[in-house]
C-alpha cells in the first residue's frame, strides 16, 4: 500500500470514529448541532487587554468571559486538559478540570471531543506557570460537533490545489489566508472610501449584456430562455458607465465581477473583480495623479509603508512614479530601434522568433503590443505609467490632437504585470462608429477578442457625452501586490479550478 492510500485508510477510520461518537451523544441526548449558546466576547479583545496584567490581578479579577470557537489543539492529563480554542478575531488557551466541570461530564462527554469540534466556553481569566493567559472553563458546552479530522499542521497544508479546492479548511487552519482575505476586505473598504469622498457615485450595471464591450476579450454565452435570446457574461462594465456619464452622473465607479473565457494561470481567473471609474472633465494625465495617490495612500494604511515586500523585490510606491510613452518603453526597456518596431515586416518576424503567433491581417499596434509584452512589460517592477498607445489596439480611447495614430491612454505596470488602463475617454461618436466597424472586420477575419458593434453605444454618444477620463483597476492583482501573493488563486477565496478527480 503507498502512502497516500495509507493516508486515505486512516482518514476513512478516523471519519468512522467520529461518526460513532456522534451517534452515541445523539442516543445519549446530547445535541450535537445546537443553536442554544449565545456567544458573549471575542477572543482577541480578551487577550489584548488582559494579557500583560499580572497573574495577581487576573485572580482578583471578578469577571467571567463566555466565548466560542474551534478546538484547534488539544492535551488531557487525566484530571485536567488543555486546549485551544480559536474563533474569528483570535486564539486563547482553555482550562478544564475534572472537579469544576464535573466527574460524569467530564470523563463521559468532555474526554470525548475532537480537535475541530466548535465547543462554548464560560470561565475566568488567569496564567499558566509558563505565563499564558487562560481562560479557567468552569462549563463547557459542544455546540457543533466535526466529523473529520483537520489536516495536521505542517503536513496537511502542503497541497496547494487542496488549499483552494476546501477553501473552509484552509482558513481554520491557515492564518495567513484569513489575513490575506481580511486585508482583501480592508483594500476594497479604503477604495470605496476614497472614490466616495472625491464626489463619485457607486451604481451597478449589468452583468448579462446582449452585446459584450468595454474590452478586448473572449465572453462567456449564455442564454435567456423566457426572451429566447443570447446572452453574455460581461467582459466589462466601461459602455454601460459612460452611458452614465451621457445621462448626467459626471464622476461613477462600480466595484464589479468580470468573466472572460481564456486561460487560467498565476495572473488570470475567469471571474474577477475590477474596479472601473470615470470622471467628467478629466483627462488621462488627471487620472495618473489620482491612481498615484490612490496606490500611495492605500498601501500606506493597509502596508504601514508605501514601500513593500513583493517576492524579492522591494516595491516602491511613494510618487511620483516612472513615466514613458508605449515606443520609448520599446526602445529604452526592450532595447529596441525605431526601424525594428515600426517596420510590419520586421516587427513580425522579430515576435516570431520570440516565440509569439502572429495572426494574419492583425495590424502593426498589435504587433508592437506582442513585442511590448515580451520584452518590456516583465521588466517593469517598479511603478510605470506607460502611454501613449497605438489607436490600432485602443478601440475605445481618444485619439491624440498631435498624433492620430496613438492615443491618450496609459496602462500602469507594477511588478512585471498590468495594474490598471485608462484613458481619456472617446466621445465622438463618427469616430467610435468607425472604430466598431474596423473591430468587426477583425472579428470576421478570426479575431474572438475583438469588440462588437453597439448601436445603442453609438445612439448614446449622439446625444452627447461630456470629455472625460476613465480607468480600470484590477482588484485581485492589487491584493496581490499588497499581500506578497505570487497567485491570484491566494487572494480569491473560491477560484476556478478543474472539476475534483475521484479518490480511487
Amino acid at each position: 500500500m503507498n502512502k497516500e492510500s495509507q493516508t486515505q485508510q486512516d482518514e476513512n477510520r478516523l471519519i468512522r470514529q467520529r461518526k460513532e461518537k456522534a451517534l452515541k451523544f445523539q442516543q445519549d441526548g446530547i445535541a450535537i448541532y445546537p443553536n442554544t449558546f449565545r456567544k458573549q466576547d471575542d477572543i482577541k479583545p480578551i487577550v489584548e487587554k488582559y494579557k500583560d496584567l499580572p497573574a495577581e490581578e487576573l485572580e482578583n479579577l471578578d469577571k467571567s468571559f463566555v466565548v466560542a470557537g474551534r478546538i484547534m489543539a488539544l492535551r488531557s492529563f487525566g484530571r485536567v486538559t488543555f486546549f485551544h480554542i480559536q474563533d474569528h478575531s483570535g486564539k486563547i488557551q482553555v482550562y478544564a478540570q475534572r472537579d469544576l466541570l464535573g466527574k460524569e461530564f467530564y470523563n463521559q462527554v468532555f474526554k470525548k471531543f475532537d480537535i475541530g469540534d466548535i465547543v462554548g466556553v464560560k470561565g475566568t481569566l488567569f496564567k499558566t506557570q509558563t505565563g499564558e493567559l487562560t481562560i479557567k472553563a468552569d462549563k463547557v458546552e459542544l455546540v457543533t460537533k466535526s466529523l473529520r479530522p483537520l489536516p495536521e499542521k505542517y503536513h496537511g497544508l502542503k497541497d496547494v490545489e487542496l488549499r483552494y479546492r476546501q477553501r473552509y479548511v484552509d482558513l481554520i487552519v491557515n492564518p495567513r489566508s484569513r489575513e490575506i482575505f481580511i486585508k482583501r476586505s480592508q483594500i476594497v473598504r479604503f477604495i470605496r472610501n476614497f472614490l466616495d469622498q472625491r464626489g463619485f457615485l457607486e451604481v451597478e450595471t449589468p452583468m448579462m449584456q446582449p452585446i459584450p464591450g468595454g474590452a478586448t476579450a473572449k465572453p462567456f454565452i449564455t442564454h435567456h430562455n423566457a426572451l429566447d435570446m443570447q446572452l453574455y457574461l460581461r467582459i466589462a462594465p466601461e459602455l454601460y458607465l459612460k452611458r452614465l456619464l451621457v445621462g448626467g452622473f459626471e464622476r461613477v465607479y462600480e466595484i464589479n465581477r468580470n468573466f472572460r473565457n481564456e486561460g487560467i494561470s498565476t495572473q488570470h481567473n475567469p471571474e474577477f473583480t475590477m474596479l472601473e471609474f470615470y470622471m467628467a472633465y478629466a483627462d488621462f494625465k488627471m487620472l495618473m495623479e489620482l491612481t498615484e495617490e490612490l496606490f500611495s495612500k492605500l498601501a500606506l494604511e493597509v502596508c504601514g509603508s508605501m514601500k513593500i515586500p513583493y517576492g524579492e523585490h522591494e516595491i516602491d510606491l511613494t510618487p511620483p512614479w516612472n513615466k514613458l510613452s508605449f515606443y520609448e518603453s520599446l526602445e529604452k526597456i526592450g532595447n529596441l530601434k525605431p526601424e525594428e518596431y515600426q517596420n510590419y515586416e520586421t516587427a513580425k518576424e522579430l515576435v516570431k522568433k520570440l516565440g509569439e503567433k502572429v495572426i494574419e491581417g492583425e495590424k502593426l499596434g498589435k504587433v508592437q503590443a506582442k513585442l511590448f509584452d515580451l520584452l518590456v512589460e516583465p521588466k517593469l517592477i517598479q511603478p510605470h505609467f506607460i502611454y501613449h498607445y497605438p489607436t490600432d489596439i485602443s478601440p475605445l480611447s481618444r485619439r491624440n490632437e498631435q498624433d492620430p495614430t496613438i492615443t491618450d491612454r496609459f496602462e500602469l505596470f507594477i511588478a512585471g504585470r498590468e495594474m490598471a488602463n485608462a484613458f481619456s475617454e472617446l466621445n465622438d461618436p463618427f469616430d467610435q462608429k468607425e472604430r466598431f466597424l474596423e473591430q468587426v472586420k477583425e472579428k470576421e477575419a478570426g479575431d474572438e477578442e475583438a469588440h462588437f458593434m453597439d448601436e445603442d453605444y453609438i445612439r448614446a454618444l449622439e446625444y452627447g457625452m461630456p470629455p472625460a477620463g476613465g480607468e480600470g483597476i484590477g482588484i485581485d492583482r492589487l491584493v496581490m501586490l499588497l499581500t506578497n501573493s505570487p497567485s491570484i488563486r491566494e487572494v480569491i477565496l473560491f477560484p476556478l479550478l478543474r472539476p475534483e478527480t475521484p479518490s480511487s
